[in-house]
């Protein structure tokens, strides 16, 4: 049966995006920091195009990342080129002319816009909220699990709707002091966890849960 799962990297106090984004700084002022744990690994790089990279105890999180997934979902701020209408010549987002998805990917936003082609992905934008994005994706997917891309409040609107299968929080020896935090905006929602699985790496910690219901 299809699952939505949904990988995100955090600070030690809880932020997931530094603060102040913009397009220069997509993860905030000091955001990419986040993700340091990943950028030197091969199963990352080849994800992104690039050859060589290190392999650690990082690697079958990476790997497992993508692995049976075949649809995405994203917020549109993850996507890039927000708030507010998309304008006559909207921007293609962060991701370039080869995503790294790979798979169909579904971007939740208040204004419509034709689907977006790069290479082999396609964005579709979802104006009808988070159901009928899952339920897109999940069709498209083929059987295969869902990613949850993110960013905070795409998991944020997931959690508090019990629509989340799978949670795996990458945990890095690093404070923030500001930003967007994960566990914010839950509207009062009690959302249990069950942990399956935790792994210590260099410079981050894995820690992997089964939503309850």
């Amino acid at each position: 049966m299809s699952k939505l799962r949904f990988n995100i990297t955090m600070s030690l106090d809880g932020f997931v995006a530094g603060p102040n984004q913009s397009e220069q700084d997509p993860l905030g002022v000091g955001g990419e920091e986040l993700h340091r744990w990943a950028f030197p690994l091969a199963a990352f790089r080849e994800a992104h195009g690039d050859e060589g990279g290190e392999v650690n105890e990082s690697t079958p999180v990476i790997e497992g990342m993508i692995e049976n997934v075949g649809a995405a979902i994203m917020g549109r701020n993850m996507f890039g080129g927000g708030p507010g209408p998309w304008g006559e010549n909207p921007w293609n987002g962060w991701w370039g002319d080869d995503p790294p998805f790979h798979n169909p990917v579904f971007v939740l936003t208040h204004h419509a816009r034709e689907p977006l082609t790069l290479n082999d992905t396609t964005f579709h934008f979802v104006t009808e909220g988070i159901e009928s994005a899952l339920e897109q994706a999940k069709e498209a997917a083929g059987g295969k699990d869902v990613s949850l891309g993110g960013g905070a409040s795409a998991g944020q609107q997931y959690l508090a709707a019990g629509l989340l299968d799978e949670l795996e929080i990458s945990v890095v020896p690093l404070l923030l002091g500001a930003g967007v935090r994960l566990f914010d905006n839950l509207g009062g929602a009690t959302v249990e966890l069950e942990q399956i699985r935790a792994i210590e790496a260099p410079g981050v910690t894995h820690l992997k849960y089964r939503l309850l219901r």
